[in-house]
């Protein structure tokens, strides 16, 4: 892969803040359109995610924001939680530009990711069941495995704190990947 080629990670100022987060939403509106093509327009729900769901991500204590830029242009962001104690990471959001998507850059800025974050002992994040392009990407692109199912009978963590609308905000599954297991000598 040529230097032009890479994705890097750069810092998101507090002006960019804002297209990053139309961006994302953008992108994750995207992709419950193409999941549900013969449903009633999914935009009038609102913004998928929600102001709040983003703000609060974006301002947590441990959240790290970036852009992801290929040639000198935005071609998406991430928003994760490093965890500088445990090691244990999540993905909050990951997201590549409608016009980015199909051309091998989620798999470059994934690797850009591990790259940037070589500590981390496990990866974890939530998608939502119907996503079949993100279960496809994190599973067979980037190694990921299914390790939950959330559903009314197995609620996630954040149910209780937030009541869901429908039974399909039950439904997520969570990804793990393991980067390497310290051993255990006894």
């Amino acid at each position: 892969m040529t230097k032009q080629e890479q994705i890097t990670l750069v810092p998101v100022s507090q002006e960019e803040l804002t297209i990053v987060k139309a961006e994302l939403q953008e992108a994750f509106m995207k992709g419950l359109q193409d999941s549900f093509l013969e449903e009633e327009d999914p935009t009038e729900m609102g913004p998928l995610p929600s102001d709040e769901d983003i703000e609060h991500s974006l301002t947590a204590k441990e959240s790290i924001v970036r852009q992801l830029v290929q040639n000198g242009e935005r071609v998406g962001g991430v928003v994760l939680k490093i965890n500088k104690e445990t090691q244990r990471n999540e993905v909050d959001f990951l997201y590549t530009k409608a016009s980015a998507h199909g051309k091998g850059i989620g798999t470059k800025a994934w690797e850009a990711i591990e790259a940037a974050f070589p500590e981390t002992k496990v990866w974890e994040l939530h998608t939502p069941y119907f996503e079949k392009r993100n279960i496809h990407f994190y599973v067979n692109k980037c190694g990921f495995k299914i390790v939950e199912f959330y559903h009314q009978g197995n609620p996630g963590p954040n149910i209780g704190v937030e009541e869901p609308e429908s039974d399909e905000e039950y439904e997520f599954f969570r990804f793990e990947k393991v980067m390497f297991i310290e051993s255990s000598d006894v």
